[in-house]
């Protein structure tokens, strides 16, 4: 029993020591107006945050995030396809992969992925 209280204590105090070491490491010396600004990706903050964003951008995102959706609707189908190959689970991993063709398809015909513009 004693030797289990030695345990704790030992272990609360070096909870404590490294808390406070973390305190003094992490703590500001010095306050400067640099410093203290926010950073804005490089932008100036105090200068207009209204700026036009571009639409292409946007529309990479959001393909970006379809197809990230797409892996992880898809992945644990290839991960179970070793034990069971149903036709109910081909089926519906063929769909969601006809979806995403067509819809990439239709916003290829619309000009939508063209970063140039000729």
């Amino acid at each position: 029993m004693k030797l289990l209280t030695s345990f704790l204590l030992f272990n609360l105090s070096l909870c404590v020591f490294l808390s406070m070491l973390a305190i003094f490491i992490t703590k500001k010396k010095e306050e400067s107006r640099e410093k203290s600004s926010p950073f804005e990706c490089g932008f100036d903050p105090k200068s207009n945050s209204r700026l036009p964003f571009s639409m292409r951008f946007f529309l990479i995102t959001v393909i970006f995030l379809i197809f990230d959706v797409e892996i992880v609707l898809l992945l644990p189908y290839l991960i179970s396809n070793n034990s069971s190959a149903d036709v109910f689970s081909l089926t519906t991993a063929v769909f969601v992969i006809l979806v995403l063709l067509l819809g990439t398809l239709h916003e290829w015909s619309q000009g939508s992925l063209k970063w140039t513009t000729s």
